[in-house]
């Protein structure tokens, strides 16, 4: 039973990739270097997918909260193909094959429902995607990850918040400041933080692949809503530090780029609804126990057996 993971290297990627073998699994990462348990874009595109191929699974992206990265014209075409393009490589390789996996799982983003301080959003909500470029970005995400009805082939798209991980994304980034007595609330604070954790956003991913029964669109979020201010209250609590250095928007929209910067200065209430009622269990449902393992010095690496 073979995995073919486009983006298995990343974040999210590689704790998929030892959920999976712990689970039984063998993988294989599409990368654009090649090496051991690794193939090319360029060998995807000229041989196909490997024999025995049971599931598919596209999470390339660009990290788009670089800060490092100012946003232009051309960094925002990086973004935008590196997650249309792959998704549309390994779709096309999925249709192309002679005999297709079982299952193609992609990701997307919340960023398809629009910011709003009091709408909530589930899975059946079909509003949205056409008012920023973040959110058409996600309608051309999840169209490229089309195949046709004939081929059989299930498919599962994971729209993720704000992935919560001791070893990257933004919890790496304001681990220190936090630590040192620094943070705080992000502008206003009210705004919605869409949040899970990268195991919860793995395990979300490995049990589509493993249950026939998961189809469509699920919410890649936790069961708890949260502010951003919750949030801050939180992790903070859970390091032990005071949170009391509120950063204004202003400095968020210097940083990043006021279309970027909406994703962190405001924020969509979305529910997992049909994650929770296809039978998903969380491991960090709440706020507090994802903190919690977040404030550590060392990640926590544990088994989970779906």
């Amino acid at each position: 039973m073979t995995v073919v993971i486009g983006g298995g290297s990343g974040f999210v990627g590689s704790h998929l990739v030892r959920l999976l073998r712990d689970n039984g699994f063998k993988t294989l990462i599409v990368s654009r270097s090649p090496g051991p348990g690794r193939i090319t874009w360029s060998n995807l595109s000229k041989d196909g997918l490997p024999e025995g191929c049971t599931a598919v699974v596209s999470m390339a992206g660009e990290q788009f909260l670089n800060p490092l990265r100012r946003w232009t014209d051309e960094f925002k075409k990086t973004v935008w193909s590196s997650r249309v393009e792959t998704t549309k490589a390994l779709a096309n390789a999925v249709a192309e094959a002679d005999k297709p996996p079982k299952v193609f799982v992609s990701m997307s983003g919340v960023a398809y429902y629009e910011p709003h301080p009091t709408m909530e959003y589930t899975e059946e909500c079909s509003k949205g995607g056409d008012y920023d470029f973040l959110s058409r970005l996600t309608v051309a995400w999840e169209k490229a990850a089309s195949v046709p009805t004939e081929k059989n082939v299930r498919h599962v798209v994971v729209r993720s918040g704000v992935v919560l991980g001791r070893e990257s994304g933004m919890i790496q980034q304001i681990y220190l400041p936090f630590f040192l007595g620094l943070g705080g609330r992000i502008g206003s604070g009210q705004q919605w933080f869409p949040w899970i954790h990268v195991q919860d956003i793995a395990g979300i991913f490995a049990y589509a692949i493993m249950n026939d029964h998961v189809t469509g669109i699920l919410n890649g979020v936790a069961p708890q809503t949260a502010t951003n201010l919750d949030f801050t209250k939180t992790f903070a609590g859970e390091l032990r530090r005071p949170a009391v250095f509120p950063v204004p928007g202003f400095v968020f929209n210097w940083v990043y780029g006021e279309e970027r910067a909406k994703v962190i200065l405001e924020g969509q209430k979305v529910i997992p609804k049909r994650t929770l009622e296809l039978g998903y269990k969380f491991v960090y449902p709440d706020l507090k126990s994802a903190c919690n393992e977040c404030s550590k010095f060392s990640p926590s690496k544990p088994e989970q057996k779906m």
